[in-house]
Parts: structure tokens; sequence; C-alpha cells
């Protein structure tokens, strides 16, 4: 079997993709899959980055709406689409981010940590000023701390995020090295029903690296209880689509899980691995 839905992708109503969102449909018609959810972003409070526009991911839900409700009715036929949105957790906007749920029909809302400190470890000078070790710790901290306090989403956007952008040759990050803290976030996750993004971005560069979350924290997450997962590309333009698919699904055969999901108005719709 192959995994048929990308649940993590981007378009042009995101800051930081210019991809047309009917480019992004064909190509996953191309690719076969039969569901795709796109994930725009919106991330509040983000600071000003030389390379980005201005409020970059305060997104515009009418257009971003109306666009898919455009493409759901046009492709129906050829592939299933649903309305999903990435929101960045800063416990700053826990409570905007709450409402902007609230008000919207999404079939699916994934929870991210892109900002430490109000700093995108994109950046290099995220990394200065501290050492590795500690920049991760306070990253997980921050992580449990935002899905307390933000909880109406289905699934935590990929785990160690930060784990793509150490500095070059940097070993510091591993699930051993930080299990105590990563136990604590699955264990929460897992108690409140909500699932794990696993994210295969960094294979559109590398495909023997490790995705997000690393292997051994999904394996941990099933042996703790976890059931809920969903495949996402986190593309942000048609060629990454669906990147690495086949290991994601043998790096979760491996974990112990048969299933993936995903999902419709909030529900989770279980589909074998």
């Amino acid at each position: 079997m192959a995994i048929l839905s990308d649940y993590h992708m981007h378009t042009h109503h995101s800051g930081d993709s210019k991809a047309p969102m009917e480019d992004m449909i064909k190509r996953s018609i191309e690719l076969g899959l039969s569901e795709i959810c796109f994930t725009d972003h919106l991330d509040l409070d983000y600071p000003e980055c030389f390379d980005l526009p201005e409020d970059p991911f305060n997104l515009d839900v009418s257009s971003y709406r109306s666009e898919y409700q455009k493409y759901k009715e046009l492709y129906k036929d050829k592939i299933t689409i649903r309305f999903g949105v990435e929101v960045g957790m800063q416990t700053q906007v826990a409570g905007d981010n709450l409402s902007f749920v609230k008000e919207n029909d999404f079939d699916f809302v994934i929870a991210s940590i892109h900002l430490v400190g109000k700093k995108d470890p994109f950046y290099p000078d995220f990394w200065q000023g501290d050492s590795v070790e500690n920049i991760f710790k306070k990253t997980f901290d921050a992580t449990l701390e935002n899905i307390k306090l933000f909880d109406d989403y289905d699934v935590l956007g990929h785990l160690d995020y930060i784990s793509r952008y150490v500095p070059e040759g940097d070993t510091t990050y591993s699930y051993e090295r930080f299990k105590d803290q990563i136990d604590d976030i699955l264990r929460y996750l897992i108690s409140h029903d909500k699932g794990l993004d696993f994210n295969s971005k960094v294979l559109s560069k590398d495909l023997y690296a490790d995705p997000n979350p690393c292997p051994a924290a999904l394996l941990r997450f099933r042996e703790l209880g976890g059931r809920i997962i969903t495949f996402g590309s986190d593309a942000h333009k048609p060629e990454t689509i669906a990147c690495g698919f086949d290991r994601m699904r043998q790096i979760a055969l491996e974990s112990g899980f048969t299933e993936y999901f995903t999902f419709e108005k909030r529900n989770p719709i279980p589909h074998m691995l």
C-alpha cells in the first residue's frame, strides 16, 4: 500500500510560499493522491524578517476559503480536498488563536511552534548567544506550555522542528538526550486524544535524513499509546508534495502503527498503512 493523503501543504496564501493552489492540486493528482489538505499559515505576532512581506502569516481566511471552495468543486471527481490551517503557537496569542479556530469551519488544525523567544530557528542568528542544548530545552518547554494554552487543534506539527536548522555539523539533538521533555509532550497529547504531524519536509533535500519527529520519538509516541498520525510533506511548492512518503510509511510501520488518519470537520478517519 502507499500513503495517499498529504495533510500538510502551503500555497500563496502563506507568506513563505508563491505556489498557486491549482498547481498544488494538479501535482497531487499526478502523483496519484486521493486526498490532500491545505494548511496555510496563521502565525500571529510574527517578527519582521528581511525576506518576508509585512505580516506574512496573518491569514486572509476569506480569500483562502473562497479559492479552496472553487477548486474543491472543480476537482471533486479527481481528488478530495480538505480545508485546514497551521496555527503558530506563542503564549501571548493563544487567546486569539483559539478565537480564530472557533470562528472558522476548518476540517483540520495543526498546532506548531515556529518561534522561540520571538525568533525563528530558520535564521542563523537564532542560534547565537546560547548553547544548542539549552535552545532545544527551551523549545520543548515552550511546546508543552503552548499546547496546554491552545487546545483546539488536531495534531502537533513537526515536533522537533528546530532540528532542521541546527548549525551545520552539530550533533546535539537526539530523542534520547531530551526524552524526559519529549515524553511529557507525548503523554499530554495522548491524554487529550491529539495526534502528531509526521512531517517529511527534510526528505525533499535528503531522503536519508530524519523526518520530524525523528523515528525514535515516533516510536515512543506509539509505545505510550499514541494512535493518531497524519502524513504531511510541508510542501510550499508542487515539486515537494508527498516527498519521502514511502520511507515515512516504513518508519511508521516499524514503530508499530497500522493506521494513519485524515480529517473531515475535525473528525479523524483511519486508513490502513
